[in-house]
């Protein structure tokens, strides 16, 4: 009999997920639901960590300055909530930890770059997710031309309603020039 905990953690892995590394400069695209809204938000930062890469609860530690200040986030690579990771840059680093980047500003910050094929690197295609992306984005193009079928409904009603006031104002002077007469 198989180990139930590999079963469930088989249940709930990706099929297929971007080979990231510490040191990496990556953008991650990830889901934030707003009250009954969805939305994918961009992070992108400098990879400053890397933990249990065969596992389920593989997570990435992503560090970036925004506004003078430093912000990490950690994610779930397995998580749904995450769309897609892409790889922009690969510097040459020799450690899995880089928590000295936190002390480092500047030109000191930098990273020596090394040229890799992001194409072949970022071209990891998971069907559910891709899927999951494709209904998001009908539900609001639906949602977009219902919103301009109803307009249209309106300003159509509004329209009948000004040739009807119309009409009854070009009647009204007629026969007020017959009962005149």
């Amino acid at each position: 009999m198989p180990n139930v905990i590999a079963i469930i953690n088989k249940k709930y892995k990706k099929t297929a997920v971007v080979d990231v590394r510490s040191g990496d400069t990556v953008r991650v695209h990830q889901k934030i639901r707003e009250g009954n809204k969805e939305r994918v938000q961009i992070f992108q930062g400098l990879v400053i960590r890397t933990d249990r890469k065969d596992s389920h609860t593989s997570r990435i530690t992503v560090r970036r300055i925004s506004s003078g200040i430093g912000v990490e986030k950690s994610f779930l690579m397995h998580s749904p909530l995450v769309v897609k990771i892409e790889v922009t840059k690969r510097s040459k680093v020799r450690r899995n930890y880089l928590s000295y980047m936190r002390d480092r500003t500047g030109k000191s910050a930098r990273m020596t770059g090394v040229d890799f094929d992001s194409n072949e690197v970022n071209s990891v295609h998971d069907a559910v997710a891709e899927a999951e992306e494709a209904k998001i984005h009908e539900a609001t193009v639906a949602e977009a031309e219902a919103k301009a079928e109803a307009k249209a409904a309106e300003e159509a009603a509004n329209d009948a309603k000004v040739d009807a006031m119309l009409a009854s104002h070009e009647d009204a002077p007629a026969t007020e020039e017959k009962s005149a007469k």
